[in-house]
């Protein structure tokens, strides 16, 4: 099996929140619309938001959370509040090492924002380590 592309599909409750949340309040760019639907660009990703279908009742729209790395989660929590996005946790550099700032979407969706600290093992080729 060759795998071409990947990404993320989201059914949120509110269609039209999510977009505004991802679009105007986290900031990600449009990589294209479809009418029943939003893709944005997320790194090397995509997130897409259906706005056809619903979610599941009564389970979590996403087990787990987005990782999404940035170069400067200090920055970033900055810029997420000037947008009046609340902070679920403020960034803080954790027990391994990475520096993580959390997010919560609408639906409830962990958007874990993280800063990779230049010696940190993969920023690094631990090969000859």
């Amino acid at each position: 099996m060759e795998i071409l592309a990947s990404r993320v599909l989201f059914r949120p409750a509110d269609y039209r929140r999510s977009v505004e949340f991802y679009r105007d309040e986290v900031g990600l760019a449009i990589a294209r619309e479809y009418g029943a639907g939003t893709v944005f660009y997320a790194g090397q990703s995509l997130i897409e938001l259906a706005g056809h279908g619903a979610p599941t009742e009564g389970t979590p729209p996403f087990p787990g959370a987005l990782w999404l790395q940035v170069r400067d989660v200090y920055a970033t929590q900055t810029e997420l509040e000037g947008r009046g996005v609340p902070i679920a946790r403020e960034a803080r550099q954790e027990p391994w090492g990475l520096h993580e700032l959390h997010v919560t979407d609408p639906d409830g969706v962990t958007l874990i924002f993280v800063q990779i600290p230049e010696m940190h093992p993969l920023r690094r080729d631990t090969r000859n380590d």
